[in-house]
């Protein structure tokens, strides 16, 4: 790639002379749907902005998950700390709990207090540390922020030790936060709540921004009649939504002297390239062609003010691509790939049906989520019988479901070779199956567990910095991008 083999030149001179320095603030930026693909399809089209910039500046490579991918922050988790799902705890946005046989949400915590919401969010569940907590290791006296548009996204964005962490809610369209973070909700996202500044730009309506014939891929649809929105009604999928998380990180960057001093910040932003109508992350409408325009002016607005505020030598920026929708059914089934639900609830009733005709009619399964079955092991302890044959039966009465590949006692699976880095052992049922391929997690009819059914998705990853270094030249395993930014 060229502009990797102009890093390489340059890298070496400027080591020569001792020019390579920190950055005063690095800003990272998690877009849900990026992807390399979408990038090379509309580089042509960008005569400016930060997309622009960025793909003939930055260095550029591609990242693939050491773990099953799901389509949730499982991956934001990957990206930030480090660490495979076995480590870093974060394996689904949700995990069944055996206290009261429910699902949760993965980072509730009824210690923290919502300030301006109702969820009850920490960053204890990440059991790894994060880019984050790293930063504030290595400087004490930084100041680190996260913005994002969805809770969970932005709680792993911050990890353990920022300054301040706040997301854009979809009903009260107010920036919010929880008791987690020392700093609570920072004075430049009070000033944009009670400014009207959202309420602005959420009133907006939302047109393409060219004539339909000059999009790349319109639909029929868009073709007849274009594509218009009240801004207000899918703010979180309408590239109004990457606007205020851009306004919001410069606000901050300005009140917070962010990249002032000799002290390196961190900014970490979740932004999305999904329109209301995407069924995937690739491009297949006029409107999510629009997404990537809207970003791209906004990337460049946020890298024109940081020149002019701090300097184009004093900051980097690191883009990366987050897989949210993969390939959608449709294009697969033309493909003659047709994409099948496997519904965890009614596989449970039905383990739960096969050990009362072996065993009486009680309740033998607490429940099912992912690819778990929970059996009640209270029971089963009362009753005095092996849990271990009894996860054996389940294993093989699971094997004779359509789509399961395999299934084990949860105990073997953590040695499974495709499973041992996706799993963690806390949340791991009794016995854990995988589905064959083309096969979607469903929890029940309507709620689909795993968005992604791609086999081995990628995502794009640019780095620009005013500092150069050495980077490396190859595909990069997700593990490593936290260490791009040190």
């Amino acid at each position: 790639m060229r502009t990797n083999r102009l890093y390489s030149t340059l890298i070496a001179g400027l080591m020569t002379v001792g020019m390579i320095a920190a950055p005063r603030l690095t800003v990272v930026a998690v877009v849900d749907g990026l992807t390399t693909e979408n990038l090379n399809s509309l580089r042509p089209f960008w005569s400016q902005g930060g997309m622009r910039t960025l793909t003939e500046e930055a260095y550029q490579t591609t990242v693939r998950y050491p773990h099953l991918v799901y389509g949730g922050n499982e991956t934001t988790a990957t990206l930030v700390t480090g660490a495979t799902p076995d480590r870093h705890g974060y394996t689904m946005d949700a995990y069944f709990a055996r206290r009261d046989r429910n699902i949760h949400t993965m980072l509730e915590d009824k210690q923290a207090q919502g300030i301006g919401t109702e969820m009850h969010l920490s960053p204890a569940a990440l059991l790894s540390q994060t880019m984050t907590d790293r930063m504030r290791l290595l400087c004490p006296q930084a100041k680190i922020y996260a913005i994002g548009l969805q809770a969970q996204t932005t709680v792993l964005l911050a990890g353990h030790t920022a300054n301040a962490c706040c997301w854009l809610d979809a009903d009260s369209k107010q920036w919010v936060t929880t008791t987690a973070y020392s700093d609570g909700l920072p004075s430049a996202a009070y000033e944009q709540n009670t400014s009207g500044r959202i309420a602005t730009l959420a009133a907006r309506r939302w047109i393409p921004r060219m004539d339909i014939p000059t999009y790349t891929c319109p639909t029929e649809q868009e073709k007849k009649k274009g594509f218009a929105y009240e801004a207000a009604e899918v703010l979180m999928r309408s590239p109004q939504a990457n606007t205020l998380v851009i306004e919001l990180a410069l606000a901050i960057q300005q009140s917070e002297q962010l990249g002032m001093d000799a002290q390196p910040d961190l900014v970490m932003l979740q932004l999305n390239t999904l329109s209301p109508q995407a069924q995937s992350d690739r491009i297949s409408s006029a409107e999510q062609e629009d997404m990537y325009l809207w970003l791209n002016q906004d990337l460049g607005y946020l890298m024109e003010q940081l020149d002019r505020r701090i300097g184009r030598a004093n900051y980097q920026i690191l883009v990366v691509g987050r897989p949210v929708l993969g390939t959608d059914p449709q294009t697969l089934s033309d493909l003659h790939m047709p994409v099948q639900p496997f519904n965890v609830d009614h596989a449970a009733a039905l383990t739960g049906t096969y050990l009362m005709a072996l065993y009486g009619h009680e309740r033998w399964v607490d429940g099912g989520y992912g690819q778990s079955i929970y059996l009640n092991r209270n029971l089963i302890e009362q009753k005095r019988l092996s849990l271990e044959t009894i996860q054996r039966q389940v294993a093989n009465f699971l094997m004779d479901f359509e789509g399961v590949q395999i299934a084990m006692p949860g105990y073997e699976a953590m040695r499974y070779p495709t499973l041992n880095s996706t799993l963690c052992k806390r949340h791991t049922g009794d016995v854990v199956f995988m589905l064959q391929p083309g096969w979607q997690l469903m929890q029940n009819e309507k709620h689909a567990i795993d968005r992604v059914v791609d086999d081995n998705p990628t995502s794009p990853v640019l780095l620009w910095s005013g500092t150069i270094r050495p980077m490396p030249q190859e595909q990069l395993d997700a593990t490593k991008v936290a260490e791009l930014i040190f």
